[in-house]
């Protein structure tokens, strides 16, 4: 019996992602373990393993469709002396159930289906389909096409309205828009020759050039958004010497240096973070509605820039953790979120955060709380300034440190301590040893 190969949830909060690229086509023969495809979640782009062997029979859902649900039949999978006509015939159609009913509108906006997308492939011969009628409506008022012909059409200046669909129903699919002649962009006729939809009152008449948000941008905006609203911030600074922390430095990485490990600045001030997070159990903390967590291990959340968007890897046990082993770590993992390629383990969690902006010469800024934590501790470079050594005035490296709290889990002087604490920690690096 043909198996059906389906959209998986690759996290568990998951309901729907975008099938960014198969890694094979109709006809390839697979074994367990074999890569199909790469599935972009709200944070990473992961890569789908086959679990079963057999003869891909058809592809359901065109690579760069968005919004598949989880469960939704993506490929047909021929096993051992199965047809693989037979199984590709076998997919179901769940066009019906993927048509959901949507908002009238009185202007007659064409607007996007999210839908599942045409078959694309099949390991056997194809008669080219018929010419298929106009794309059908419903009240006059939507037209149906998958979410990725609508785009292309939108990005050549296409009236779907205008078109002929070729897939299920009559649907405008892909193939459909891809070879029709490009007419002025959709805007153009309104303001010129600038790119993309937008409200002309907004952006005035200025150059732009329109770029789709990002899962994990959409994630962004959702969070902080909702932490800004939500959450009641309050802000403390602290004024930290470095050079102490500096040195220790230096003859730490002297000492791992046949061991290929180089510290950073960073994994020190992850480290002081943790083990000052252990001296305030006060301010270790998240709020829960009717109960608070205190943690009993502190997992440091480090904020990571990726071509996508900020994401969070996690050092989990920072405060157990060697510095190597931070370095270590710290360095695969930033290295997989630029690549995109976090496993949900990995970014998921945290009991606190921190952020450093100093290789970006900033000096100070007050960071933005990832719910449910509690704090995160924003960090700037590290810079000369005029410090008093023994009543003297003398240069010293200083690093302003700024510590965001949740006001309903955090008090004022709770969150003080923590930034003593912390401050401690890097003046007197040793303490981190302990």
């Amino acid at each position: 019996m043909p198996t059906p190969i389906k959209m998986p949830a690759l996290s568990p909060t998951m309901e729907e992602g975008t099938l960014a690229k198969w890694l094979v086509k109709a006809g390839d023969k697979v074994s367990a373990g074999d890569l199909l495809a790469e599935i972009e979640t709200d944070k990473a782009t992961m890569e789908f393993e086959a679990v079963d062997e057999g003869t891909i029979a058809s592809i359901e859902i065109d690579e760069g469709t968005e919004g598949v649900a989880v469960g939704t039949v993506i490929a047909m999978l021929a096993g051992e002396g199965e047809s693989v006509e037979d199984a590709a015939k076998a997919a179901p159609d769940d066009t019906a159930k993927a048509e959901k009913p949507e908002p009238k509108k009185d202007d007659g906006e064409a607007k996007a289906e999210p839908a599942k997308a045409k078959p694309r492939e099949s390991a056997e011969p194809q008669k080219a389909p018929a010419k298929a009628k106009p794309a059908p409506r419903k009240d006059g008022d939507r037209i149906f096409a998958s979410p990725l012909a609508r785009r292309i059409a939108e990005q050549k200046g296409l009236d779907l309205s205008e078109m002929e669909g070729s897939g299920p129903k009559g649907r405008i699919v892909k193939a459909d828009v891809e070879d029709a002649k490009a007419g002025r962009p959709a805007n153009e006729a309104k303001r010129g020759a600038v790119a993309g939809p937008v409200d002309a009152g907004l952006d005035g008449d200025a150059p732009f050039e329109e770029e789709k948000v990002s899962g994990v941008r959409k994630v962004v905006a959702k969070r902080l958004t909702s932490a800004k609203q939500e959450v009641p911030h309050y802000y403390l600074s602290v004024d930290i010497r470095l050079d102490a922390l500096l040195a220790a430095r230096k003859d730490l990485n002297a000492m791992l240096e046949a061991e290929g490990v180089k510290l950073s600045v960073n994994d020190l001030l992850i480290k002081a973070l943790a083990k000052a997070l252990m001296r305030t159990p006060q301010a270790h903390v998240s709020f829960q509605g009717d109960t608070l967590h205190r943690y009993q291990r502190a997992d440091i959340s480090v904020a990571v820039a990726s071509p996508k968007g900020l994401i969070t890897p996690i050092i989990r046990g920072a405060d157990r953790k060697s510095l190597a082993e931070i370095a270590t770590e710290m360095k695969e993992l930033a290295g997989k979120a630029r690549e995109g390629k976090l496993q949900p383990h990995e970014y998921q969690g945290g009991t606190a955060s921190i952020s450093n902006l100093g290789m970006f010469g900033i000096k100070q800024f007050d960071a933005v709380i990832n719910p449910p934590q509690g704090m995160i501790m924003a960090v700037g470079a590290g810079e000369q300034r005029p410090w008093v050594i023994d009543g003297q005035i003398a240069p010293a490296t200083v690093m302003t440190a700024s510590g965001s709290f949740d006001h309903r889990a955090i008090d004022g002087a709770e969150g003080a301590q923590l930034m003593e604490a912390f401050k401690q920690m890097c003046e007197q690096p040793m303490g981190m040893m302990l």
